[in-house]
C-alpha cells in the first residue's frame, strides 16, 4: 500500500488555497491528507482590479508552505489550478511569476468552462452510475458555475460573475444583514442568472447538486439550526432568508463547526444560492461535498494511464 502512487491537486480559489493529495489504489483515487488555508485573494482586489500587496503576500506565504509538502512529489503527478480571481486580476501577469517561483510549480489559470468542466468531473466520480441527468453548481469565492451533465459527460458549462466573496463585501459590509441589502442582492445575483436561466431550467435536469463551498456549509447551517435534515430545499432557504434578517448577521445562527473564515463570506453566498433556486426553479438540491481538486484529481489519474478497467467502463 505504501509503494502505490500518490497524486496532488492544488486549487487557487478566490477564498482558499487548498492541497489535496490522494492515493492510487485498484486504479481508483483515495483521498488522503489535505490542507486548505484561507488566502482570501478575492478580498484583495483593489478599486481597479488590482491584486494588492496584502493579498499577494499571504498568497505567496502558502504557496511556500505548500512547497515544503510536496518536494518528494514528480512534477507529472501534481496539477495546480487556479480560478477567477487571478483570471480576473489586471496585474495577474506580474504575479503569477512569483507565484511559481514560491511553489516551484507552473499555474495554470483555467478559463470558466475548464473550472466548470473539472468541478463536474469531481462531483460525478462521487456519485452512484446512473443515468440521471444533473445539473451541478457551485458557488465560489469570484464565481459560480453551473453544469447539465450525464454520467461522466457534460452537456452545457457555463461561468458566471458571482462570488460568495465580492457579494458579501458589496452587500453586507461588516457582516451586517438587513432585508433591504438581502432583497437587493438576491437581485443583483438572479439578475445575472436570468441570461442563463431557459439552458438551466427545471426541465432540462432530474436532480441537482451543490458542490462544495457554499452550498455545503448552507446545508450544514440548515441542519444545525433544525430547518431540514441537511438537504437544500426552498422551506428551509426561505427560513434561513427569514432568521437572517431577523438576527441581522449570520454570525448569530449556530454554527457549530463552521470554519470561522466562512462567517465573513456566508451572506454573499447564502444570496446567490437563494438567487439560483429562485431563477432555475429548484426545489431541492443535494450537497455534494467533492469539487474542483477531486476533478483536477481525476483528470491526472486519467492522464497517468492507472485508472482501473472498471472505472473506464463506467
Amino acid at each position: 500500500m505504501c509503494n502505490s502512487p500518490v497524486l496532488a491537486a492544488i486549487d487557487l480559489g478566490s477564498n482558499s488555497f487548498r492541497l489535496q493529495f490522494a492515493r492510487v489504489e485498484h486504479g481508483q483515487l483515495a483521498l488522503i491528507d489535505g490542507l486548505r488555508e484561507p488566502v482570501r485573494l478575492a478580498g484583495g482586489l483593489d478599486a481597479d482590479g488590482n491584486l494588492g500587496a496584502a493579498a499577494r503576500d499571504r498568497a505567496l506565504a502558502c504557496l511556500n508552505r505548500f512547497r515544503e509538502l510536496l518536494h518528494q512529489m514528480a512534477p507529472s503527478a501534481v496539477r495546480v489550478v487556479a480560478t477567477n480571481t487571478l483570471r480576473i486580476a489586471r496585474n495577474s501577469a506580474e504575479f503569477l511569476p512569483q507565484a511559481e517561483a514560491a511553489l516551484g510549480l507552473p499555474i495554470e489559470i483555467i478559463a470558466g468552462p475548464e473550472e466548470a468542466r473539472l468541478i463536474y468531473l469531481g462531483v460525478a466520480h462521487s456519485l452512484p452510475d446512473t443515468s440521471e441527468r444533473r445539473l451541478v453548481m457551485d458557488i465560489g469565492g469570484g464565481s459560480t458555475e453551473l453544469i447539465l451533465g450525464s454520467g461522466f459527460s457534460t452537456h452545457r458549462l457555463d461561468s458566471l460573475q458571482l462570488g460568495c466573496v465580492g457579494y458579501s463585501r458589496r452587500f453586507f459590509p461588516e457582516g451586517r444583514i438587513t432585508a433591504a441589502a438581502l432583497a437587493n442582492a438576491v437581485s443583483a445575483a438572479s439578475a445575472v442568472l436570468a441570461s442563463v436561466s431557459d439552458d438551466f431550467a427545471r426541465a432540462n435536469w432530474d436532480v441537482a447538486y451543490g458542490s462544495a463551498g457554499t452550498a455545503c456549509v448552507v446545508s450544514q447551517i440548515l441542519k444545525l439550526n433544525g430547518y431540514s435534515d441537511g438537504d437544500l430545499t426552498r422551506v428551509a432557504l426561505d427560513a434561513l432568508y427569514a432568521r437572517l434578517i431577523e438576527l441581522g448577521d449570520a454570525s448569530r445562527l449556530d454554527l457549530t463547526g463552521i470554519k470561522p473564515d466562512r462567517i465573513p463570506v456566508l451572506p454573499g453566498g447564502f444570496a446567490i444560492l437563494y438567487a439560483v433556486f429562485q431563477t432555475l426553479g429548484i426545489e431541492h438540491m443535494c450537497a455534494a461535498e467533492s469539487a474542483l481538486r477531486e476533478g483536477v484529481l481525476q483528470d491526472l489519474l486519467n492522464a497517468s494511464g492507472l485508472r482501473s478497467e472498471r472505472e473506464e467502463t463506467r
